[in-house]
C-alpha cells in the first residue's frame, strides 16, 4: 500500500520540495483548500482531502478535515488488528504523515482585528490534525514547522524512516507548539487577569550564552501574542545581550518610561491622578535618564535637556556606574554620546539614537546599543518559584493619597524632588531610601535588611556627592532637602539620621503600627512629612 501524506500549510515556505520528495519517493499526498490549488499549481501530484472523506468543505472552509476518515486514519494503531480491522470496514485508509502549518494567529492578535475578524485565525482543523498524529506519533511522522522539513527529508532520504527519537521530538514540538497556540488564544478570550489555569505563550528567541554565571545555561522567551517593549527593542551594534544585560536592561527602559516617554505620548507613572491628590502639583522636567547596575539605579535624575540628566544621574556614583547600562526616555543626541564614551559601558538604551550619536556611540564596538520605541506594556510580573510561579500586577500606582502627618507642611520647592524621589525609589532594590536634590537622585541606599543602614548609606553618599559637585562648580553646596522611602518607618531612627544630615522633608508610605514616634520625631526636630499609604517593595 502506498504511504499518505496529509499537506495543509497556511505558510507555504518550502513545502514545494518537500511535496516534491514525497511525491518522487512514491508517496500519495491528500490536501486541503489554499495547499491543494497551490501544489497544484507546481504541479505536483496531489489528491483533494474530499476524495478521502466522501464530504466538500462547508462553512466557509471551516470544516475540511474534521472527519473520521482523517482522524481514525491518523490514530489506527498499525500493530493492532482491531484497529486495521475498523479501518478496513469503514473504507478508510491510514495516514503516515502529517505536515500543517496553523493560522497566524500569534501575528493577528496583535493586529487590532475585530473580536470576529480575530476568531477566524483560530485554527480548529490543523490543531487537531497535528494533536492526533502527534498521539500516534510511533506511527505517523507529524511536521509543525518548516524548518523541520530538510530534516525529514534527510532521514527518509538516507534511512528510509525517523527514528524512534526523531519522532517523539516532533510530537513533542507539536505539542508545546498547541499549548503556546491555545495559552495565546485563552489570554484573548479571558476577561480575567488571573483565572484559575494560567495561559503562557512564549517562544524561544535567543539561546544566551550563559546564565546569571558562567555555569548557568539560559535562554531569553517572548510572548507570542503580546511581545511588550523588550521584544521590540532592536540592537543597533554590539555583543550578543547576556542574561544579566536583560534583566538591567528591563529594569532601565521601566525605569525612564516610569518618568514619561514622549515618543509614544506616554504619561509619567500615575501622572493624571496625582493631579487630583498632590496640592500645587509640579510639573517635572521631562527627560529621564538612568544608570543601572546590578538590576538596580545607581543613579537617577531628570532635566530640561538629556545631558543634564546624564550628568547628574552619573553624578550620583561616577564609580558604579562602570560597566553598567544607562537608559533614557528621550533620543540619544551627539552631546551625551560623547560623554557616554569616555566610560566603560555595557548598553545604552534609548527611544532612538542621532544618526551621529549612533556613530559616536558605534566606536564602542562591543558597546550594546539597543533601540527601545515602545513603553513597558506587560500588566502582570512573574516570579519562578521551586515548582510554581509567583504572578502580582505590575506596580503602576505611585501612590493613593498625599498626607501631611507632621505639623510643617513641605516648602514648595520639595514638593517636586518627593515626587520625584518615590517615582525613583520604586526600582530601588529594598530596603530602599534615597536622598534627592534638584530632581535628582545624590544618595540611593538599596539592598538592605536594615532600614536604618539604607538610610545611613543614602545620606552618606549624598553629602559626598554634594561636596564633589559643589567642588567642582557643578553644585550649590547646599544640603539635600528631600528623603523617600519605599517603605514605613516602625521606629524615629531614620528621622534622627534625617536631620542631622538637613533633610527637611520626608516622603514615605506610612502605616506602621508604629508610625506616631515617627511623626513626633519630625515635629520636635522641625521637618515635614507626607505619608502616600502605598507601599514600594521590590525584592
Amino acid at each position: 500500500m502506498k504511504k499518505r501524506a496529509l499537506i495543509s500549510v497556511f505558510d507555504k515556505e518550502g513545502i514545494t520540495k518537500l511535496a516534491s520528495f514525497l511525491a518522487a519517493s512514491g508517496w500519495e499526498i491528500l490536501s486541503t483548500g489554499g495547499t491543494f490549488r497551490f501544489l497544484q499549481e507546481q504541479q505536483i501530484p496531489v489528491l483533494d482531502v474530499k476524495t478521502v472523506t466522501g464530504f466538500p468543505e462547508c462553512l466557509d472552509g471551516r470544516v475540511k478535515t474534521l472527519h473520521p476518515a482523517i482522524h481514525a486514519g491518523l490514530l489506527a494503531k498499525r500493530q493492532d488488528p482491531t484497529h486495521l480491522a475498523a479501518l478496513e470496514k469503514a473504507g478508510f485508509a491510514p495516514i503516515d504523515l502529517v505536515c500543517v502549518n496553523l493560522y497566524p494567529f500569534f501575528e493577528k492578535v496583535q493586529a487590532g482585528l475585530t473580536l470576529e475578524e480575530t476568531l477566524e485565525f483560530i485554527d480548529m482543523g490543523g490543531a487537531a490534525m497535528l494533536r492526533s498524529a502527534a498521539k500516534n506519533y510511533q506511527e505517523v511522522i507529524v511536521i509543525s514547522d518548516p524548518a523541520d522539513y530538510a530534516g525529514v527529508i534527510g532521514a527518509l532520504q538516507h534511512e528510509g524512516d525517523l527514528s524512534p527519537d526523531q519522532r517523539k521530538a516532533l510530537a513533542g514540538k507539536v505539542f508545546a507548539l498547541t499549548s503556546a497556540y491555545d495559552g495565546a488564544v485563552a489570554r484573548y478570550l479571558l476577561d480575567e487577569p488571573l483565572p484559575e489555569y494560567l495561559p503562557l505563550s512564549l517562544k524561544k528567541t535567543q539561546v544566551l550564552r550563559y546564565g546569571e554565571n558562567y555555569h548557568q545555561s539560559a535562554t531569553l522567551y517572548c510572548n507570542t501574542d503580546a511581545p511588550g517593549a523588550f521584544a521590540a527593542m532592536e540592537q543597533l551594534s554590539g555583543k550578543e545581550v547576556s542574561y544579566n544585560n536583560i534583566r538591567d536592561l528591563d529594569l532601565a527602559w521601566k525605569v525612564v518610561c516610569a518618568f514619561g516617554l514622549p515618543s509614544d505620548g506616554t504619561l509619567p507613572l500615575g501622572e493624571v491622578d496625582l493631579e487630583g491628590i498632590v496640592p500645587d502639583f509640579p510639573k517635572l522636567p521631562p527627560v529621564c535618564c538612568v544608570a543601572v547596575k546590578h538590576n538596580t539605579p545607581c543613579g537617577i535624575a531628570l532635566g530640561k535637556s538629556l545631558l543634564e540628566a546624564y550628568t547628574k544621574a552619573y553624578n550620583c556614583d561616577p564609580v558604579s556606574i562602570f560597566g553598567g547600562i544607562v537608559g533614557c526616555n528621550v533620543p540619544m543626541d551627539v552631546q551625551t554620546a560623547k560623554k557616554l564614551v569616555e566610560l566603560f559601558l555595557e548598553i545604552v538604551v534609548a527611544p532612538d539614537f542621532d544618526a551621529e550619536a549612533l556613530q559616536i556611540l558605534k566606536q564602542k564596538k562591543n558597546l550594546r546599543i539597543m533601540k527601545a520605541p515602545f513603553s513597558p506594556q506587560q500588566p502582570l510580573e512573574y516570579v519562578s518559584v521551586d515548582g510554581g510561579l509567583l504572578v502580582q500586577d505590575t506596580d503602576h500606582i505611585l501612590l493613593k493619597s498625599w498626607e501631611q502627618v507632621t505639623k510643617l507642611a513641605p516648602e514648595p520647592e520639595d514638593i517636586a524632588d518627593m515626587i520625584f524621589g518615590m517615582r525613583a525609589v520604586q526600582y530601588v532594590k529594598s530596603n530602599a531610601v534615597l536622598v534627592a536634590k534638584n530632581r535628582a537622585a545624590l544618595g540611593i541606599g538599596a539592598g538592605e535588611t536594615n532600614r536604618v543602614w539604607a538610610a545611613e548609606l543614602a545620606l552618606n553618599r549624598a553629602q559626598r556627592v554634594t561636596v564633589a559637585t559643589a567642588a567642582t562648580g557643578a553644585d550649590d553646596g547646599a544640603a539635600p532637602r528631600v528623603l523617600a522611602s519605599d517603605a514605613f518607618f516602625p521606629f524615629p531612627d531614620v528621622i534622627e539620621a534625617a536631620a542631622a544630615a538637613g533633610i527637611k522633608s520626608i516622603i514615605q508610605p506610612g502605616g506602621s503600627q508604629n508610625d506616631q514616634p515617627s511623626i513626633d520625631a519630625c515635629d520636635n526636630l522641625g521637618l515635614a512629612m507626607v505619608f502616600t499609604r502605598t507601599r514600594h517593595f521590590k525584592h
